[in-house]
């Protein structure tokens, strides 16, 4: 299980900070009015009021069981009109890492990258997608390939858009990434047995985390506390290990049809 944790308090810069600038600051030391002085007194029951209003607000969730706050974090994840995804997963090739934003009609926009080596960017509506691949990742995927090859290959659609119908298998396989459901589904299906944890932050939003395993993998799912009960976080262990990030939720995706001049036509060049 991995557990991303804040950076520590850096309190001997602060403490030196704090020496340094004793003589113009001086709330860095000793108060001249002493710990009774009105200023001493407006702050500790400023203090004491947030810990009372902390202490009474009950635990987020606190009705519901590990399972029923999963099924309520994917319900309405599901229900979002649209998303960003970042993501780092296994691949039969590899590991990919993918940062797209989709939303419920199936458009996105953004980046791929397979094992570290070249991107792709995509942007897709309807059931056109467009994809631009660069030179490393075109050389990369052309290793044991002929070295003229190659190189015309890169010298044709370097960092140029391609068109191509979703229904193509290579343009398949990419915007499987922009389908929400089939993403969601690979994490859903039969009982669940997750366990309710201590509440962490994701990307500073407040979010409870949820621990299961299926016998093979270690799963943390991360679900927001304030708002909608989205997913946040979803990370894996054990045979396999990835992670699944989801933010910036209903907002509209900038999925931009490329200007013909900057597309390259297979279909003629094939011709």
């Amino acid at each position: 299980m991995q557990v991303h944790l804040s950076p520590r308090a850096r309190r001997g810069a602060l403490a030196a900070l704090c020496a340094a600038a004793v003589l113009t600051l001086p709330a860095c030391g000793p108060g001249t009015g002493g710990d009774n002085s009105p200023a001493k007194k407006a702050t500790k029951s400023a203090k004491a009021t947030k810990a009372a209003k902390a202490a009474k607000k009950p635990a987020p969730f606190a009705d519901q069981s590990g399972p029923e706050v999963l099924d309520r974090a994917f319900a309405a994840t599901r229900a979002a009109t649209s998303l960003t995804l970042k993501a780092d997963m296994p691949d039969p090739e590899g590991r990919v890492a993918v940062d797209v934003a989709l939303d419920k009609k199936g458009d996105c926009a953004g980046t791929m990258s397979m094992n570290g080596q070249g991107t792709v960017m995509l942007t897709k509506t309807g059931s056109t997608v467009y994809m631009k691949y660069d030179e490393e990742l075109l050389r990369s995927q052309g290793k044991g390939q002929p070295k003229a090859e190659v190189d015309a290959a890169v010298k044709m659609l370097a960092d140029r858009w391609i068109k191509a119908d979703t229904k193509e298998p290579d343009a398949k396989d990419l915007v499987g990434f922009c389908d929400l459901d089939e993403l969601l589904s690979a994490f859903e299906g039969g009982d669940s047995v997750a366990r309710k944890g201590p509440v962490s932050t994701v990307d500073g939003q407040p979010a409870l985390t949820l621990t299961e395993t299926d016998g093979s993998s270690d799963y943390t799912v991360h679900v927001a506390t304030e708002g909608k009960p989205y997913l946040l976080k979803i990370a894996w262990t054990g045979k396999e290990e990835g992670t699944m990030a989801f933010s910036e939720f209903d907002r509209p995706v900038a999925a931009e049809i490329p200007a013909d001049k900057d597309v390259v036509d297979l279909a003629n060049l094939d011709g």
